[in-house]
């Protein structure tokens, strides 16, 4: 779609379309407006419009259609690399779009678009329930449901993207729409993982679950015993239930507050998860593990509001690089690679290299499902590094790349978008006759690339893929 350059946007007519607090280039607060999470993306888009509602939605979106320019929507800004330049792009933060409602008979939540995990599952709680929130509590309920979501409970119960029940979102000809199983089935197909080029969505429904307990938390050992701890992570969690669902981590933890005091400033192994299967069968589940006698043993009971913890994600935003690789199998030659690539004499400045177990639900097609049904690899590789100023965020950048190639061999060219925060073709998220169906919903609802979306399905003018 023709665009118009960002000097010549109407900010003035923006403002008067009833589009709520509109935010520009030299206003005070544009700064903070534009942050993305990851404090290393310098987001610079044209405009920061800030909608109460989903008519202030409808609105921006009506007028960036009237004139040639792109919405991105946007609520914590995870996940924002990808964007690119949004110069011509009005950054649509929904932060202000709050609200959840609990139907404890229906084990059924409706959040409003700004909504982040940690209000869904306070709430939740209170009625013994909770949902598949991931693993960091200030991470935006629409963002990760449509790009899959994968947390704690997901071995049991797949990815969140197929609990969502409805979607309410404006569509690109501004026009609201509620899709679901009966109503717009294509378009709801299309958002249960199917990424944001569909619509900027105002709120969404999805199912909950009735754990007010779990079992969780995290193992640890100094990282010279990386290598033992690994390989019997890697043998036992091919057995594990589907009730468990754990990541095994090489950590180089830096000597920060922040940090809890056995583990600051530490280079460890740790395994972190949680069981959500009948508690009294825990500590057998956990024993090859504990086997290994581990220093620190925080796992134990826990409210499931708590479930956002374990993982110990940093609570405000910080300046990282990462990169990751779905992995088809991880046998000993594998961990011998990776505890090579990133633990103890390896020279890696990382200060986390993962692999998040999978399996179980994630790799079943449920009886409901959109377009990501469930996740073809056996684990997820994740490396990340700090980047406080430009040295280190190129040592970083080197060390998490050189990770994930030397993981190649296991690699299966898929990928998760939800850890892929650099520009990634999301053909390789998607089966071939899943992405074709994405690429004509896309151009039935947004023929014209209004929607800015961090992956998106396919930019205007592009050929649909091959039958």
């Amino acid at each position: 779609m023709a665009t118009t350059p960002a000097h010549t946007i109407d900010v003035a007519g923006l403002r008067d379309c009833g589009a709520g607090p509109v935010v520009t280039p030299g206003d005070s607060g544009w700064d903070g407006a534009r942050q993305a999470w990851n404090l290393a993306v310098d987001q610079r888009p044209a405009a920061v419009a800030h909608p109460r509602d989903a008519d202030d939605v409808a609105a921006i979106v009506r007028f960036a259609g009237h004139s040639g320019l792109r919405v991105a929507p946007q609520a914590t800004g995870h996940n924002a690399g990808p964007l690119g330049a949004l110069d011509s792009t009005i950054l649509l933060r929904t932060s202000a779009m709050g609200g959840v409602e609990i139907d404890p008979v229906r084990r059924i939540a409706r959040v409003g678009a700004g909504v982040l995990w940690q209000e869904v599952l306070e709430q939740a709680q209170a009625h013994g329930l909770t949902a598949l929130a991931g693993s960091a509590h200030d991470v935006g309920v629409a963002g990760y449901s449509l790009g899959g979501g994968m947390g704690w409970l997901a071995r049991a119960h797949g990815l969140q993207c197929n609990s969502l029940t409805a979607v309410e979102l404006v569509t690109a000809d501004g026009e609201l729409v509620r899709a679901d199983a009966h109503t717009e089935p294509d378009l709801f197909w299309a958002l249960r993982g199917g990424g944001g080029s569909f619509g900027v969505v105002t709120a969404l429904e999805f199912r909950l679950y009735p754990y007010a307990t779990v079992v969780g938390g995290a193992l640890a050992w100094d990282w010279s015993h990386a290598g033992r701890v690994l390989h019997r992570w890697a043998q036992w969690s091919a057995a594990a239930p589907d009730e468990i669902t754990t990541s095994a981590r090489i950590m180089q933890l830096p000597p920060l507050e922040v940090i809890p005091e056995p583990l600051r400033g530490r280079q460890l192994v740790m395994i972190d998860g949680a069981w959500c299967g009948a508690p009294e069968h825990a500590d057998a589940v956990l024993a090859p593990l504990r086997e290994l006698a581990p220093e620190i043993d925080m796992f134990g009971p826990m409210p499931s509001v708590a479930l956002v913890q374990i993982h110990g994600d940093p609570p405000e935003p910080v300046p990282y690089v990462s990169d990751h690789a779905m992995l088809g199998t991880l046998p000993p030659e594998a961990v011998d690679t990776f505890v090579a690539a990133a633990g103890p004499g390896s020279g890696s400045t990382l200060l986390m290299a993962e692999l998040r177990q999978l399996g179980g639900a994630l790799a079943r097609t449920p009886a409901e499902h959109g377009a990501l049904p469930m996740l073809e690899a056996d684990k997820v590789l994740f490396g990340v590094g700090m980047a406080v100023d430009q040295a280190m965020a190129e040592a970083s950048a080197v060390d998490a790349r050189a990770l994930t190639a030397a993981m190649a061999p296991w690699a299966n060219g898929r990928a998760y978008m939800n850890f892929a925060e650099e520009a990634t073709d999301p053909a390789r998220a998607y089966g071939a006759e899943a992405h074709r169906r994405l690429h004509a919903i896309r151009a039935e609802v947004d023929p014209d690339g209004l929607l800015h979306a961090n992956h998106p399905v396919a930019q205007a003018g592009l050929t649909p893929p091959a039958p």
